[in-house]
């Protein structure tokens, strides 16, 4: 099946749902948490943000979305999540503006808020994801469609491991620069969390290889599809 078809399937919105789902946790625990495991490669201390151990579910879930039903839906589903990051983000926004009941200052606090949801709510973290998401999600599935073309369909672990050492390492760099530059994180964590989140991100995807196999037979068996993205224009701005 190329790219040019379209049809209803089953289990393509659960799949976004849970996508979308991923994406808003990891930032809300980006913002919410920075995690130090203890010991140091090189001398550099492998410190990595919240959402490292839920986001790289997000690739997954791409990589099993371009492989089953092509560059087409996968761009559909990604902008899903964008604009749902953007809405999240104007609500911890609007929360952070509102006036505080005074109990509730008594016990928990607007400095309490800013200092764990003040990524989200200044966008800092929003701005951040939004834009090493736009970066990384685009060329992840571009990248593991174009060689699936390429490898006709063969070895899908090279190509989604591929796909993700690069998705991955334009996410994170652009993540935490971003995200520095607006104050989230100090600028003393940026190669610590650069490098610790690339190799965890990579990490669990690897380990996810043999989740993403079983996914992808299933879907591809119950959907009665196998899309192959012949003639397809990987313009993000194009439907």
């Amino acid at each position: 099946m190329n790219g040019g078809q379209s049809r209803n399937f089953r289990y393509l919105d659960l799949i976004m749902a849970f996508f979308v789902m991923t994406l808003i946790l990891s930032n809300v625990a980006s913002s919410a948490k920075i995690v130090d495991l203890g010991f140091s490669i090189f001398g550099l201390p492998l410190a990595f943000d919240g959402g490292t151990l839920l986001f790289p579910l997000s690739y997954v879930f791409g990589d099993i979305l371009t492989e089953v039903y092509g560059f087409k839906a996968s761009r559909r589903v990604i902008w899903t999540g964008f604009c749902a990051l953007a809405v999240s983000s104007l609500v911890f926004l609007l929360l952070r503006v509102l006036p505080a009941d005074t109990a509730w200052e008594t016990y928990a606090g607007s400095a309490a808020y800013d200092a764990i949801l003040g990524g989200m709510s200044s966008g800092g973290i929003a701005l951040a994801s939004l834009a090493g998401y736009f970066a990384g999600e685009f060329s992840n599935s571009v990248l593991l469609s174009r060689l699936k073309i390429v490898m006709k369909g063969k070895l899908l672990f090279v190509r989604t491991i591929s796909s993700t050492l690069l998705g991955e390492l334009l996410d994170s760099l652009i993540f935490v620069f971003i995200a520095s530059l607006a104050g989230v994180f100090g600028w003393e964590l940026f190669l610590s969390l650069v490098v610790t989140n690339y190799i965890l991100k990579c990490l669990i995807e690897v380990l996810m290889t043999p989740a993403t196999y079983l996914a992808v037979r299933k879907l591809k068996k119950a959907e009665c599809v196998d899309v192959y993205d012949t003639g397809v224009v990987y313009n993000p701005f194009v439907a």
